[in-house]
């Protein structure tokens, strides 16, 4: 072991032998892997072992068959054994939801490119996997590249891969405190002496936690327990020709995979158990739970039924073993903001699955400032302080871990974690009928609707269908009123706060007293925001953006600071209404005494302004197509702004309404939203956002963005009209043309206001064109569509500047 290195792995699990060897790989070969054990002692060596690859998140869903391709490169680079079992695998239904979302599912596979996963019918399975009990089951998603490998001899050969191409790897040796130098690099104190770094990567597993805590982070992550079993030989499995396939039962809680001439059988139970949230014993290694039937007893009997085998087999072992989750099972990586050059790789509880795409995206943003591929999904930066509470961790850990095979429904809303935040107006809202949906912790109105009534989850339009046109149709006839506490809000000032904000921003900066809509890139020339830039005229600037992506920007913003800059986070001091429709300019009259006449307070302004007893600061903008004002106010003001503004609008017919009717209005508008329409994968050319650019001044990503203007983007922007029936687009539906894939849906929904179904899509550039004719498929059901112009309501934006 050496005393300096570039950096320094902790953890000698999959996931940090993945990180060590793709750092190798791409270049840093000066790094090192320090393992308090041996390796994989941890998950890694208890893990089944198996590899899926359904996701709900398109993105992980890539990574993850990143991973699977890598698997027998990795095997045939170190010589070390596998054991790589590519016997397909099959996610079985047995309620119609489950089967219509398998179909949906099929499509979105389409859209990545994944062609070797299709539908198949109950024989199909059946002749597939003999001793399946397929009574109930409707179909199934066969995938081919499903299986099983050798965890211990899987981490070997990333281990061996990474030392092959120069990086080292130290067992036996804790790291015992992590401490920040004054130059920036960092005191890896362990066991065997005091390593010198500039980067340290946290892929401890199971001592996450303990690791996260040496540098003053508290991680949202905690181990739970997970059973499994294994069988003796089976004669029904004895007597086949060829090997199993992996079956996910998904309404059985339980997965299953051939373990030699026996079975493996892993269980989902809705009876969690949390292990050691503090993070494992040091001492802990190569060791196992005892196992507790009685708490699994409910999805062992599914389990038995299913597989009827099972009944007279011998049991050669149980496994219950902790892994690590966090609060959406998704992984934790990532540089940590505030905490430079100490990066995270961990809460990976799929990490034979998704170890690979940690690893690749982790050492690409390590050393090229940008990972290749959109992985906010398993961001550090999704989550904020909020979630290091241990009481959310243990809420939401367990909630995800219950439900992992549990049904979800894209309508649903979940309890674990709520209500944390909440708005001042928030009980007066929830008495007026306020239905709530949650955004970074926050609390947000998704519509209204009488007492007792209570919204059925499904992938179709669901019956609040209706309440939700009735707002849609109020806001466009007069006026409506929108909580919009949960937007996010950065006070940016100093001496060189303009000249700051004109280099991270790609647009002209607006004039004092205006607004502008304000894309930020990355150097990639990729988009970082669709943001909106104020500018107050008192030497004071806002930025607004969405309410989730506020740990995200703020690490961008930290790593572009500069002298003469101070930034702020003010979302959680600042809150406020927006007042839109054809009728709003009438409710602020009532309550200012102030100009506030088309002439005086044009569209994209912004000022201070009295309302009611409240100092206000405003805006004249909308994000749902109609004359409106976004009126901000102090947190402890929210309730009192609600009630001066309702009481000024009664007699004008004020409505209040909620996100859902905003995303319905803003699809007839074409407007577009973060993670739908923009997302750091895509660039401003292809979503039309190079329209807000100002190509003339220096800004992060302007050579990028340049060339992407020359040479035109290859796809587009467009709005669709869907022929839909009982359901609507949402996103990630592949676009047709003659049979050949031309593109994806971004968003959709009912456009209530213009009576039609409409998506938002990426499509091929010179299929964007008015009246190109499509198809597209709708919770797997394939629909005709074709290209409208991008705002079906009010084209020309007239309402907007009223």
């Amino acid at each position: 072991m050496k005393s300096n290195y570039r950096a320094v792995v902790i953890g000698g699990g999959v996931v940090g032998a993945s990180v060590l060897y793709h750092l190798a790989k791409y270049g840093w070969t000066d790094v090192v892997l320090i393992e308090r054990d041996v390796l994989t002692a941890g998950s890694s060596w208890h893990a089944a072992g198996g590899f899926h690859a359904l996701n709900a998140d398109p993105n992980i869903a890539a990574l993850q068959s990143y991973t699977i391709d890598l698997l027998s490169e990795i095997e045939k680079e170190s010589g070390q054994n596998i054991g790589m079992h590519m016997t397909g695998g099959i996610s079985v239904a047995s309620a119609p939801d489950r089967w219509e979302w398998l179909q949906a599912s099929y499509r979105v596979f389409q859209t990545m490119g994944i062609d070797d996963v299709h539908l198949i019918g109950v024989d199909e399975i059946k002749k597939q996997c003999p001793i399946l009990n397929t009574d109930g089951m409707l179909g199934g998603l066969y995938a081919a590249r499903e299986g099983h490998i050798d965890p211990s001899g899987t981490v070997h050969a990333y281990a061996k891969a990474a030392k092959l191409r120069g990086a080292e790897i130290v067992e036996h040796n804790r790291v015992l405190e992590l401490n920040r130098r004054a130059d920036g690099q960092w005191d890896v104190v362990t066991e065997q002496g005091t390593i010198v770094a500039e980067h340290v990567v946290n892929a401890a597993g199971l001592w996450a936690k303990q690791v996260g805590r040496m540098v003053g982070i508290d991680l949202p992550v905690s181990p739970m327990e997970h059973h499994y079993l294994v069988t003796e030989a089976i004669p029904e499995i004895q007597a086949l020709d060829k090997e199993l396939p992996l079956i996910v039962d998904l309404e059985g809680f339980t997965y299953m995979r051939q373990e030699q001439k026996g079975l493996l059988l892993g269980i989902y139970e809705i009876d969690h158990k949390h292990w050691n949230m503090d993070g494992a014993p040091w001492d802990y290694g190569i060791e196992l739970i005892q196992e507790d039937t009685d708490r699994i007893s409910d999805e062992l009997t599914l389990g038995f039924s299913r597989y009827p085998c099972l009944d007279t087999a011998g049991i050669k072992r149980w496994v219950n073993g902790a892994f690590t989750f966090s609060p959406d099972g998704n992984p934790l990586v990532g540089p940590v903001r505030g905490v430079p050059n100490y990066w995270v790789a961990c809460g990976v509880m799929a990490g034979f699955l998704q170890g690979g795409g940690v690893g690749k995206s982790l050492a690409e943003w390590m050393i090229h400032g940008e990972p290749q591929a959109d992985v906010f999904g398993m961001d550090i930066a999704r989550y904020g302080d909020f979630a290091s509470n241990r009481e959310y961790i243990k809420q939401t850990t367990g909630q995800f871990y219950s439900r992992r095979f549990v049904m979800s429904y894209p309508n649903e809303q979940l309890p674990a974690g709520r209500k944390l935040k909440t708005s001042g107006a928030h009980d007066a809202m929830a008495a007026a009928g306020a239905h709530w949906g949650n955004s970074w912790g926050m609390e947000v109105p998704l519509y209204f609707a009488p007492e007792a009534f209570v919204e059925t989850p499904t992938l179709k339009r669901s019956n609040a269908f209706d309440l939700i046109g009735e707002e849609c149709r109020k806001v466009r006839a007069g006026v409506g009123l929108l909580d919009i506490s949960a937007f996010s809000r950065y006070e940016v000032k100093g001496p060189n706060a303009e000249a700051w904000l004109d280099r991270l921003l790609a647009c002209k900066l607006p004039a004092p007293g205006r607004a502008r809509l304000a894309p930020m890139l990355g150097e990639n020339g990729k988009l970082k925001g669709d943001l909106t830039v104020f500018n107050w005229g008192d030497g004071t600037w806002w930025v607004m953006g969405s309410y989730y992506l506020r740990q995200w920007h703020m690490r961008w913003f930290e790593q572009h600071l500069a002298e003469g800059i101070a930034v702020r986070d003010i979302s959680d001091d600042v809150v406020g209404f927006s007042l839109a429709g054809p009728n709003a300019r009438k409710v602020l009259e009532r309550v200012t005494h102030e100009d506030v006449s088309h002439r005086a307070f044009g569209f994209l302004s912004c000022r201070s302004l009295d309302v009611g007893l409240i100092r206000a600061r405003a805006g004249r903008l909308s994000v749902v197509g109609e004359l409106g004002f976004e009126i901000h106010c102090r947190a402890n003001e929210h309730a009192t702004l609600r009630r001066t503004l309702l009481e000024a609008g009664r007699d004008l017919g004020i409505t209040e309404y909620g996100f859902n009717a905003v995303n319905a209005l803003r699809l007839e508008k074409g407007f577009g939203i973060w993670s739908r329409e923009f997302t750091q994968d895509y660039t401003p050319g292809e979503t039309s956002m190079d329209r807000w650019i100002d190509f003339d001044k220096d800004f992060i990503g302007r050579q990028a963005a340049l060339a992407e203007r020359v040479a035109t983007a290859g796809r587009a922007l467009a709005t669709l009209e869907v022929d839909a029936v009982d359901a609507d687009a949402s996103g990630y539906e592949p676009v047709w043309r003659d049979g050949r894939l031309v593109g994806f849906v971004t968003s959709g929904g009912y456009g209530h206001t213009v009576g039609k179904s409409l998506a938002l899509a990426l499509v091929d550039r010179e299929l964007a064109e008015v009246g190109t004719e499509l198809r597209v498929h709708i919770v797997g059901v394939e629909r005709t569509a074709r290209v409208v112009q991008p705002s079906v309501y009010d084209p020309q934006g007239l309402r907007m500047r009223m």
